[in-house]
């Protein structure tokens, strides 16, 4: 995410023509006489402008040097629209700018636009949305100077401030403190409301004293999937299993029967031509596959070279690795249909075999998503991180956490885009990191798959 940031940043900084930077350095107060003699030499465009006023400091992204104190101010975020949290980031910029003597002509956010659509060389003025925000942050300075001053209570206390838990401790950001916080919940391995997936408006379950898989249970207040999951906790019920329905499912299988599964990255700036910021680009493929009833499970797999456009590569080997009308089989399968129909939209060529695959998918996760199938180790989810040790607790070859360097989908997107700066060592380990990583799927597809046939004989 920081990497992100930093990459779109340094590429807005461009936005206006020539510019300059004021170094950064870690005594932030170095940065303020920096700026100030850049804003006195007439520097048109000067790229983290830093400021401070009563011991409030800012760096701003991109100012715009108008003379006579005149100036605009530019906010870059990697995002591909304008948030709540961005409008209080611009708010105290311009509190710190206008106290001290600034005409603020121009507050405004810069984002990604996610309609752009490469062609050729990278086009920034089009990569980049600008919303004037102006008259939106003047209407929050008595807010931000609020804020502020309840700021400076908090740090002349000697105690820490009294702040229940709740849904501010995730949005907009993942606080890091949440097990100090919840020290006051309980302490005797019992499960809470905050554990039960996928529920909303958890924070009125606990501000109504709804804690406790117990306490919820007693009171009745949950339902459907929720009920079913502290029910089977907190009762230690063996593993439901809806047989009729697996055996339904089941029936929808043949051979030959392939198991797909793609590894994705989505960089906010575009690589490549015809692809947009954000946009998932395949660059990896394993496949599992079963020509016959009874017959050896046999392995292909795909990865593409760093460095390129990878996804013709990928189409092409896909076309000549799955033949028409075979059975298909993916876990969560909207993922690799939806990818499978942006490459047969890119290459004509291929259209009518990729859409074939594409028809013949069917979604190992079905049984898991439905219910069909459900133990308390899954927690809930239905994600193949929870279902697969859920239903192998006791083989470390289905264990993730036991590959090397890579484990999650996160980790391989992060990795193939590192590769392109790998020397050749470097490159074939974690080639065979990500190969590794990308089996493991489609196999542990096939073992879920023997689980769900042992369940309805």
């Amino acid at each position: 995410i920081l990497s992100t940031g930093n990459d779109v940043g340094d590429l807005a900084m461009g936005l206006f023509g020539d510019y300059t930077e004021v170094p950064f350095t870690k005594k932030i107060g170095d940065m303020i006489p920096a700026t100030q003699k850049f804003i006195e030499d007439a520097v048109r465009n000067i790229c983290e402008a830093s400021f401070s006023f009563d011991g409030c400091f800012c760096s701003v992204d991109i100012l715009r040097n108008l003379g006579n104190k005149k100036v605009a101010f530019y906010e870059v975020k990697s995002s591909t629209g304008v948030r709540w949290i961005y409008e209080h980031d611009i708010s105290y910029q311009y509190y710190v700018l206008t106290k001290l003597g600034y005409d603020v002509q121009k507050a405004c956010l810069v984002h990604i636009n996610n309609q752009y659509v490469r062609h050729g060389e990278l086009e920034p003025d089009k990569l980049f949305s600008i919303v004037d925000l102006t008259e939106t942050v003047k209407e929050k300075l008595g807010e931000v100077e609020e804020n502020i001053k309840k700021f400076r209570e908090y740090l002349k206390n000697e105690t820490e401030p009294e702040c229940k838990i709740g849904c501010q401790c995730s949005d907009p950001y993942e606080c890091g403190y949440w097990s100090h916080c919840a020290s006051d919940m309980p302490q005797d391995n019992s499960h809470t409301v905050w554990e039960v997936a996928s529920l909303r408006n958890k924070q009125w379950y606990y501000d109504n004293g709804y804690v406790t898989f117990e306490q919820l249970y007693d009171a009745g207040i949950l339902e459907g999937k929720y009920l079913q999951q502290i029910e089977v906790e907190i009762k230690d019920l063996p593993p439901q299993i809806d047989k009729p329905q697996i055996k339904k499912f089941l029936s929808t299988l043949s051979y030959p029967l392939y198991f797909l599964d793609f590894e994705t990255f989505n960089p906010a700036v575009p690589l490549y031509d015809n692809s947009s910021p954000y946009q998932q680009i395949v660059f990896q493929y394993s496949l599992h596959y079963i020509e016959k009833e009874g017959a050896v499970l046999k392995h292909k797999e795909c990865l593409a070279d760093p460095g390129s456009d990878p996804r013709r590569q990928i189409a092409k080997q896909l076309c000549r690795d799955i033949p028409p009308d075979a059975c298909t089989a993916a876990y969560n399968m909207g993922f690799e249909k939806g990818q499978i129909r942006a490459l047969a939209d890119l290459y004509p060529d291929l259209h009518d075999h990729l859409m074939n695959i594409h028809d013949n998918i069917k979604d190992i996760m079905l049984p898991f998503r439905k219910r069909w199938y459900y133990t308390k180790e899954m927690q809930g989810s239905y994600s193949i991180k929870y279902v697969l040790p859920a239903l192998f607790p006791d083989e470390p070859g289905l264990n993730y956490h036991n590959l090397e360097g890579v484990h999650n989908g996160s980790e391989a997107s992060n990795v193939f885009l590192a590769m392109q700066k790998m020397d050749k060592k470097e490159l074939g380990e974690w080639r065979e990191h990500l190969l590794r990583y990308c089996e493991l799927d489609t196999f542990a597809m096939v073992k879920i798959l023997e689980k769900l046939r042992e369940a309805v004989e």
